[in-house]
């Protein structure tokens, strides 16, 4: 006889299954609006909800004890959630501005042509303008002399219209 099924391990069990009573939906009911109005469970309160649920204290102690356990496992996985949905709007988000990065470097190269093939001619549109697309940076010879965007806000703003 191997000693699960001895007289006294069925004793044993029977005797737990006896302490062990299960909370009633009611009891249960009252205990989750206790737990959400405070998360801690004090000695005055657990003696008076066993003498109104008709429960041992430590019963109920152990219920609180499980429950902070389970609502403490279900905020952290509504935080990994969260997190998970940042996470991927994020992504999304870089993704589309990697997009939109390679578009304008596609933008910037075709004006870089653009500039590069224009011959330092006199443009109708300005001195301003004629000065800029004349200057070194047109020629090729030095790539950092003027500021790309500043450029394009004098080439755009010169009446909108285009050096030949």
């Amino acid at each position: 006889m191997s000693s699960l099924n001895s007289p006294n391990q069925k004793q044993y069990h029977s005797a737990k299954q006896i302490m062990k009573k299960r909370l009633t939906q009611e009891q249960v009911r009252l205990l989750e609006t206790s737990f959400e109005s405070n998360k801690k469970l004090e000695p005055e309160r657990k003696l008076q909800l066993a003498r109104e649920l008709g429960i041992p204290p430590r019963q109920i102690a152990i219920w609180y004890q499980n429950k902070r356990a389970r609502w403490k496992t279900q905020s952290l996985e509504l935080e990994y959630s969260a997190l998970q949905l940042r996470l991927e709007a994020t992504l999304t988000e870089k993704r589309r501005l990697e997009r939109e990065v390679d578009h304008l470097r596609g933008e910037l190269e075709k004006a870089h042509r653009l500039l590069l093939a224009l011959k330092p001619q006199p443009c109708p549109l300005g001195s301003a303008l004629t000065e800029d697309l004349s200057c070194s940076w047109v020629n090729g010879e030095d790539d950092q002399a003027l500021q790309l965007d500043e450029l394009y806000a004098r080439f755009m703003s010169a009446d909108g219209s285009n050096c030949a």
